[in-house]
């Protein structure tokens, strides 16, 4: 099965210049999902990291194989536009060759386990048949709505954020 732009943005809350799929070349429901990023000089974060030598930072590579990870996830929910997939945890992460403008990136993730509120995938980030980055990556379901504050009050910089110890007690279930 295979996403374009437009169904990518009905599964992740990501926009411009945070979301980092532009494709899902390869779907298989609760199991994996191949996705495609491709990197060009015009992303913001190439001005400052690093002028006249630009990579694409690793955090970001992590954070596309997290997205891919994510829309695994929210493919098996169907009040997914109420949810998010958040990261807890980044384990055994390995950055091999720098991603840099003109590549294409290949992220493939894996599920590792996956419970209703809580999933494990391996991920790996490819250019041109060479492996990047890879990492085992750890997220929960939260709602989309954010939580009052206890005063009443809005809070506009509140996010409804796990706890590791709960993430990790989920995880193992």
């Amino acid at each position: 099965m295979i996403f374009n732009i437009q169904e990518i943005l009905d599964f992740l809350p990501h926009r411009y210049p945070f979301l980092l799929v532009d494709r899902v070349v390869e779907f298989e429901r609760a199991k994996r999902l191949v996705a495609l990023k491709n990197v060009t000089i015009n992303e913001p974060f190439f001005q400052g990291h690093f002028p006249g030598y630009p990579i694409m930072p690793g955090v970001l590579v992590v954070e596309a194989m997290a997205q891919a990870g994510g829309m695994i996830m929210m493919a098996e929910m169907e009040d997914r536009h109420s949810k998010l997939v958040v990261f807890t945890g980044i384990e055994r992460a390995k950055f091999r060759r720098p991603v840099t403008p003109g590549d294409q990136l290949r992220i493939e993730v894996e599920v590792l386990s996956f419970r209703t509120r809580a999933g494990r995938i391996q991920g790996r980030a490819t250019v041109d048949g060479k492996l990047a980055c890879e990492a085992v990556l750890t997220c929960q379901v939260v709602p989309r709505q954010r939580p009052s504050r206890p005063d009443g009050a809005e809070n506009a910089d509140a996010v409804a954020m796990p706890s590791h110890s709960a993430a990790a007690a989920e995880s193992t279930e």
